[in-house]
């Protein structure tokens, strides 16, 4: 039989040990990790809800609600979820409001097939999206940077955004409107920092709002590269 002093010398020199291995997850706080694990899991949900929506919205070839009515859908959605956040409806608001994005997302892919290589043009900015969410979230992850300060220059950055892109709509400025999709992806990418970060550090407690942040950064990170993409493929 083995002697266990020789097993304890033997680690010792093997530098083996039996405390259990931490993953860069198990490493946060217990309520960070709470709040990780439900935001994840609801947002996976609600992506793949808004896909189910938006594809439904392509097949069946439904109109665009049109720009009044985003607007209002969009942002009463939003107030409904803020005031609901800690009641038993806050999640069929999140599904209400994530399932309206998918089926605004419909029209918008629908003229991007229409054109050559709308497919591939699809399929860019959706892996990009994916890779850029992916990269961010496990950067702040590994190194718990504090993002806070980013905050008030994230905010000021998309009301400019929601500015210029109204005027661009109403003046038809393609030029501009190109300039609004690469400085709305950019601030995506930025929130999508700060959300994460807020979590890992202690400044977001409550996974419904965490899901719609990241939610709302997503969709808004990949309709801005199906545009710039869809620029650069077509005229």
């Amino acid at each position: 039989m083995e002697n266990p002093n020789n097993l304890v010398t033997v680690r010792a020199r093997t530098g083996l040990h039996d405390t259990p291995r931490t993953s860069i997850f198990t490493a946060l706080p217990s309520d960070a990790q709470q709040v990780l694990r439900n935001t994840y899991a609801l947002l996976s949900l609600t992506l793949l809800f808004a896909a189910a929506l938006a594809f439904l919205s392509v097949t069946m070839a439904l109109p665009a609600p049109g720009l009044i009515l985003t607007l209002a859908g969009y942002f009463g959605l939003l107030f409904a979820i803020h005031k609901l956040k800690n009641s038993g409806w806050a999640l069929p608001a999140v599904f209400a409001l994530t399932g309206f994005m998918g089926y605004t997302l419909g029209p918008l892919l629908s003229r991007t097939l229409s054109l050559p290589g709308g497919a591939t043009t699809i399929a860019m900015a959706l892996a990009t999206t994916g890779a850029i969410f992916l990269a961010l979230s496990a950067w702040v992850l590994t190194t718990r940077r504090d993002f806070s300060w980013m905050g008030g220059l994230l905010f000021a950055g998309m009301v400019v955004s929601i500015l210029a892109s109204l005027a661009a709509i109403f003046l038809q400025m393609p030029a501009l409107a190109l300039a609004v999709s690469a400085m709305v992806a950019f601030l995506s990418a930025g929130l999508i920092l700060f959300e994460t970060s807020a979590i890992v550090n202690g400044g977001e407690r409550n996974y419904v709002m965490a899901t719609v942040s990241l939610f709302v950064s997503i969709f808004n990170l990949f309709t801005s590269l199906l545009h710039l993409f869809g620029f650069g493929s077509n005229e």
